[in-house]
């Protein structure tokens, strides 16, 4: 970062200075503050535009994660709706005992909390949540 204003500097002096790399022949002393300008135009241009590509993309994932946090991913900001147990078990509703007690083993089997001791937080106390919202469908089907 030091290099580049060192370098912008250093075009910046040559530009005002009375000296050219390109001697003054036939009226053409400019040409050279002419092609310095345009580089040091591009490269303040370019970097410009890295800049700001940079931060829009850290705005961007910014903004995303607060939208995905406040539209209440979690269980206790935004409560889902009441289900039914047959929408619980993904069942339809003129499921048979046999088809009932199946998909409850089937769901208590991947979400039962020693199955996932090993995740984080997070998904323990999910798959807490909904095991205990799969045996509550379950003992009201059964009943």
């Amino acid at each position: 970062m030091k290099m580049k204003w060192i370098l912008i500097v250093l075009a910046l002096v040559y530009l005002l200075s009375p000296y050219d790399l390109i001697p003054g022949f036939h009226g053409l002393g400019w040409l050279d503050d002419i092609v310095i300008l345009i580089l040091l135009y591009r490269y303040l241009a370019r970097i410009k535009s890295n800049t700001g590509n940079a931060s829009g993309a850290y705005e961007t994932r910014r903004d995303e994660q607060r939208a995905r946090t406040s539209h209440g991913n979690s269980a206790e900001e935004a409560p889902n709706p009441p289900r039914t147990p047959y929408e619980v078990l993904n069942l339809p509703p003129d499921a048979d005992q046999e088809t009932i007690k199946a998909a409850y083993r089937k769901l208590a089997n991947q979400y039962h909390p020693d199955k996932v001791s090993h995740l984080g937080k997070e998904f323990q106390d999910l798959a807490e949540r909904k095991f205990k919202e799969i045996q509550e469908a379950y003992q009201e089907l059964v009943r």
